[in-house]
This record gives C-alpha cells, sequence and structure tokens, in this order.
C-alpha cells in the first residue's frame, strides 16, 4: 500500500536518513566524497531542517510503501528562476526514491501527488535543477513533460560545482 503525506517537524529524523542515503546513492558515483561528506553535514542535520519547518513555503512530503519510508519531497512555493518568467512558480528542492524502489512507478506517483499539490496552491509551474550526468533523472522529467530552460553550476562544496540542468514544468500545459 502506498501512502504519501505531508512530513511535520516530528519527522526530521526520518527526513536526515533518508536524506542521507538518497544523496549518498544519487551523487557518490560522479562526485567527490569529501564533498559529498560536506554537503550532507550543511544540508542533513536537525537544526536546518528544523528551521525549514518554520518557513511555511517550504513543504516536504514522505512516501511510504506499507510501513517503509521509501521516499521524500521537498518544495518550495513561490521561487523564482531567472530562465522562467512565471512569477508564482514552485522549486522542486528535493525528490528522492530509495534505489531499491526504483522501477516500481513510486517516483511517478509522488511526482503526480507533488504537481497536484501545487496547483491547489495555484502555482503556475514548477522547476528543478537536475545533474546533466543523471540521466535516469533527466528522462524521468522529461518523460514528464518538463522543458529544459537552462543551465545552472550546482554548488556542492566550496570547490565542488556540478553541471545541473535547469528544467521548468508549466501547469498550464498539463
Amino acid at each position: 500500500m502506498i501512502t504519501i503525506r505531508k512530513a511535520t517537524i516530528h519527522d526530521v529524523e526520518r527526513i536526515i536518513a533518508i536524506g542521507k542515503k538518497t544523496f549518498l546513492e544519487t551523487y557518490s558515483e560522479n562526485t567527490p566524497k569529501e564533498a559529498v561528506a560536506n554537503f550532507i553535514k550543511k544540508t542533513f542535520n536537525k537544526a536546518t531542517l528544523i528551521a525549514e519547518f518554520a518557513d511555511v513555503s517550504i513543504i516536504y512530503h514522505l512516501l511510504y510503501v506499507s510501513d517503509k519510508l521509501v521516499g521524500y519531497s521537498k518544495i518550495v512555493l513561490n521561487v523564482s528562476n531567472d530562465h522562467i518568467e512565471r512569477q508564482r512558480i514552485t522549486k522542486l528542492d528535493r525528490f528522492y526514491v530509495l534505489q531499491e524502489f526504483h522501477g516500481q512507478r513510486l517516483g511517478k506517483e509522488l511526482f503526480d501527488f507533488i504537481v497536484n499539490f501545487t496547483q491547489t496552491q495555484q502555482q503556475q509551474g514548477m522547476w528543478l535543477y537536475v545533474l546533466i550526468e543523471n540521466k535516469r533523472a533527466v528522462h524521468f522529467y522529461t518523460k514528464n513533460n518538463f522543458k529544459i530552460v537552462g543551465y545552472h553550476d550546482f554548488v556542492i562544496s566550496e570547490t565542488r560545482t556540478n553541471p545541473n540542468h535547469v528544467l521548468f514544468l508549466d501547469n498550464s500545459e498539463l
């Protein structure tokens, strides 16, 4: 049974655990170990996440299969991007499913849920950065109507950036 629910501040430890695991699964092959470790330390710590929960524009959703947490997302409402002219747009800041659950259409379930949620928030679209080398993710997003609209050097650490596409999903085209 698949369940998707909005996370609360009581889910911080769960988000830290799955966030670290999915980030390592996604970036450890093409990013230096030290850069990955620094990003995880900065991003997936209790103080950072508690502060995010105080911001009403930041929303986490958790994806469960039965009672197992297998994925999560983080969206930020009303975040503009220089490559996109629309005003009321959502940044899809994190979107991950554990590797062992890839290929089961769970990401699609979470994705559809998020798109529907952003529409209820009167958002005109959604954008994200995706690692150019992450062919699986690029394919997933473009198959789900995202368009490549720009390029961004994503900062992993003080000494490392990764080349990313800027992708945009226009809700008026759905």
